[in-house]
C-alpha cells in the first residue's frame, strides 16, 4: 500500500471566522441523518406505491429523493468544510435521525401523509439549525439550512395536497 493510501482523515481547525463549529456540525449531521433516512423511505414508497395516483406520486417521490440525495452530499461537505467529520456508518445515521419507519404497509394516501410529516420534522430541525448559527458568523450554513427548509416545506405541502384526494 502506498503512503497516499495510508492517510487517515482528521478533524481540522477552520480559520474562516465561523466560531464554535462543533454544535453547528452536529446540527448538520442530524439533518444529514434525517435526509439520508428520508431519501431511502421516499425511494421505497416510490417503488411500492399503487392506485389511481400512482403516476403522480411515483414522479413526485422521484423528484424528492433525487433532490435529497444531492442535498446529503452538500450537507456532508459542509460538515467537512467546518473541519468536522460527517457520519460514517448507518448506526450513527439511525441514532441521529428523527425519521421513523412505518410498522405496516401504508396506502398511497398514508405514504403521502407520512412523508409530509417527515419533511415537516426536517424543516423544524433546519429552523433550529438557522437559530444555532446566529452569533457564530456562519452565513453559509444558515443559507444552506434556509434553502433546504424551503424544499422540505414545499414537499410537505405538495404531499399533503395529494393526500387530501
Amino acid at each position: 500500500m502506498t503512503d497516499a493510501l495510508k492517510v487517515v482523515p482528521k478533524t481540522d481547525s477552520v480559520e474562516t471566522g465561523v466560531t464554535d463549529v462543533a454544535p453547528i456540525a452536529e446540527g448538520l449531521a442530524d439533518v444529514l441523518a434525517d435526509t439520508y433516512r428520508l431519501t431511502f423511505k421516499t425511494h421505497a414508497y416510490h417503488w411500492n406505491v399503487e392506485g389511481p395516483l400512482f403516476y403522480s406520486i411515483h414522479n413526485l417521490t422521484e423528484e424528492h429523493y433525487e433532490n435529497m440525495f444531492a442535498a446529503a452530499d452538500e450537507l456532508a461537505e459542509r460538515i467537512r468544510a467546518l473541519g468536522q467529520f460527517a457520519p460514517m456508518n448507518f448506526a450513527e445515521i439511525m441514532q441521529k435521525s428523527v425519521i421513523k419507519d412505518k410498522d405496516a404497509q401504508p396506502s398511497a394516501g398514508e405514504m403521502c401523509e407520512d412523508l409530509a410529516a417527515d419533511h415537516e420534522r426536517i424543516a423544524h430541525r433546519l429552523h433550529a439549525l438557522v437559530e444555532l448559527t446566529e452569533g457564530r458568523r456562519d452565513v453559509v450554513t444558515e443559507d444552506l439550512a434556509t434553502e433546504r427548509s424551503a424544499f422540505h416545506e414545499q414537499a410537505a405541502w405538495m404531499l399533503r395536497a395529494i393526500a387530501k384526494g
